[in-house]
């Protein structure tokens, strides 16, 4: 299960997101940082794979790598409707865009900042380094499933959709140790993603509500 989050202050908040988008606070290694949504170890095997496949448009996209032990799987991605299938492509690539950041040691973090903003990056800049501080990564499989877009004109929209975190399991940074726990209703969130499209095309989330052990998403 993912760990969750405290409230932080506004300069706690700036704080996590210059740490984030300046390497997490952490040295260049095959370290990873994450306690279950979506990764694990960092290293030349990590794969690239989790992306959605290279987008069709002109946009300059940053490259998403999340480790081989890491794997978010999005169900339902194509609706027959170009606009909403950018915006489903664009929410995964914000999603493994978090993920990295946990998982994976870097200098800097580009999709992050590239798939989030305002409340959203502050929010995910949080989550992130609280991963970093606790010392944690996560390991295994998380599905994304009954997504759902809304547009509001063209050039804003919101999704909503469910996390199954029953397989993906908090992992020790250090150690390397994995905390296997048998799933629950709390391994099941629900999400509703603002999001809008920026002059280059990009669809970034904007703000992020999440609810865990929300009933529409148990099986």
């Amino acid at each position: 299960m993912r760990t969750r989050t405290t409230t932080a202050t506004a300069a706690a908040l700036t704080t996590a997101v210059a740490l984030l988008l300046s390497g997490c606070g952490g040295s260049e290694t095959e370290d990873s940082a994450k306690d279950k949504i979506a990764g694990a170890d960092t290293g030349a095997s990590a794969s690239a794979s989790s992306s959605p496949s290279p987008s069709k448009d002109s946009v300059e996209r940053p490259e998403i790598k999340l480790p081989s032990d890491v794997e978010n799987v999005f169900e339902g991605g194509k609706t027959g409707d170009a606009v909403k299938d950018a915006v489903l492509a664009d929410n995964e690539r914000m999603i493994n865009s978090i993920d990295e950041a946990i998982t994976v040691d870097a200098k800097e973090h580009p999709a992050l900042k590239f798939y989030s903003k305002d409340n959203a990056l502050m929010a995910a800049a949080s989550y992130v380094q609280s991963f970093y501080e606790a010392g944690t990564t996560w390991t295994g499989s998380t599905r994304y499933y009954d997504r759902e877009v809304t547009l509001s004109g063209q050039s804003a929209a919101t999704v909503t959709y469910c996390g199954d975190e029953t397989k993906s399991y908090s992992k020790d940074r250090k150690t390397k140790e994995v905390k296997k726990t048998p799933g629950d209703s709390d391994d099941y969130v629900s999400y509703s993603a603002r999001m809008k499209k920026s002059a280059e095309g990009v669809w970034q989330t904007t703000n992020v509500v999440s609810e865990r052990g929300a009933e529409k998403c148990q099986p």
